[in-house]
């Protein structure tokens, strides 16, 4: 088919044929073909070299870019690496696409999160373990097990979550990384949800604040290239957000305003995910405050700032949630129904046979 429809196109008769998704798909599968051919019997280093840099730069795209085409661009590495993980390899190669697909499993199940399909997070994070596992790297470990962490945090029980990211500060040790920021910070947001619901209020706060100390600590032992990745790493400007998130749903909106005003100093024009969820945690802060119309402004200036093909579950669940509580102590105004009739998702439906398409 390719060969035919190629040969109409050099013939001029465009008409007949023209240079749609379909043909683009199947010159890249020709492509991919070539790289197979060129390396039947192991993986070359030049290929691994490349696999690895597109690996780290989907990192930096994570929070830039919009989830569906970041997802497709993911998948097709991820397939890559999959088929050379089919053939036997000698060890230092085995070991170093095992960790690829770690990674790119638990870059998966982080868009997963951010489309809402837990399900799909949860299986992606199950790869992500299992990948992590072979390659003996603790620190890998326990990053996948913190980003797994967050499926529970934000669609489940945060007892789940705290349980997680325990066994991800158990797995990183006293290994400089990533995991033993991200993990406390986790344990800190979910004894935050939690304090609202137990008696123990008080010691669950405590906890919470114990809990930051040891991230601050531990993100100070950070290399300096894991300080700089969102994805992989952890950044300054992602510990000021989360502790802020902390303090708002403990209730001091004070010191939390202080401290998100301080994060959203930190970014540019990057993180555009981070930076909308701080706004409507500062909205939130409006609203325990008693100051529902501002809050309601705080949510359309957060929502605007938004294309729709960013406005994943994760970006709306805040400002859902802002609307249920405010209808549910105030009723409907008219600055509510507005608000309410601005959060329209944008085009974000997984497409139905991606997983048939990189197969």
């Amino acid at each position: 088919m390719l060969r035919r429809t190629l040969l109409t196109l050099l013939a001029g008769t465009a008409g007949a044929a023209s240079l749609d998704s379909q043909v683009l798909g199947a010159v890249e599968n020709l492509r991919r073909r070539m790289d197979d051919t060129m390396v039947t019997a192991t993986v070359s280093p030049a290929m691994l070299d490349q696999w690895e840099q597109s690996t780290n730069g989907f990192g930096r795209q994570y929070m830039n870019t919009p989830p569906l085409r970041l997802l497709c661009d993911v998948m097709l590495e991820f397939s890559a690496v999959r088929k050379a993980l089919e053939r036997r390899q000698p060890i230092d190669v085995q070991e170093r696409l095992c960790r690829m697909a770690a990674q790119l499993a638990g870059l998966s199940g982080m868009i997963m999160i951010d489309l809402g399909d837990q399900r799909l997070a949860r299986s992606f994070f199950r790869t992500g373990r299992t990948a992590a596992d072979e390659t003996g790297d603790r620190a890998l470990r326990a990053w996948v097990t913190a980003r797994e962490a967050l499926v529970p945090l934000y669609y489940g029980d945060p007892r789940e979550a705290l349980t997680l990211a325990k066994k991800s500060r158990d797995l990183a040790g006293h290994t400089p990384c990533a995991a033993r920021t991200m993990a406390p910070v986790v344990e800190a947001r979910a004894l935050a949800m939690l304090a609202g619901n137990n008696g123990a209020r008080h010691e669950v706060v405590e906890q919470a604040k114990r809990a930051l100390h040891r991230a601050r600590a531990a993100f100070q032992q950070m290399s300096a290239n894991d300080q700089e990745d969102a994805a992989f790493g952890y950044t300054e400007r992602q510990l000021y957000f989360y502790q802020g998130d902390v303090l708002v749903k403990l209730g001091q909106t004070l010191e939390a305003d202080v401290i998100l005003e301080q994060a959203l100093g930190k970014y540019s024009n990057e993180d555009l995910l981070d930076q909308t969820l701080i706004r409507f945690d500062r909205a939130r802060c409006r609203l325990i405050e008693g100051d529902v119309e501002a809050a309601l402004q705080m949510g359309q200036e957060a929502l605007d700032m938004v294309d729709k093909e960013y406005r994943t579950e994760l970006i709306l669940k805040p400002a859902y949630e802002l609307v249920k509580d405010i209808h549910a102590k105030y009723g409907d105004t008219p600055r509510l129904e507005a608000f309410r009739e601005a959060l329209q998702p944008g085009p974000l439906a997984v497409p139905p046979k991606l997983g048939e398409d990189i197969a």
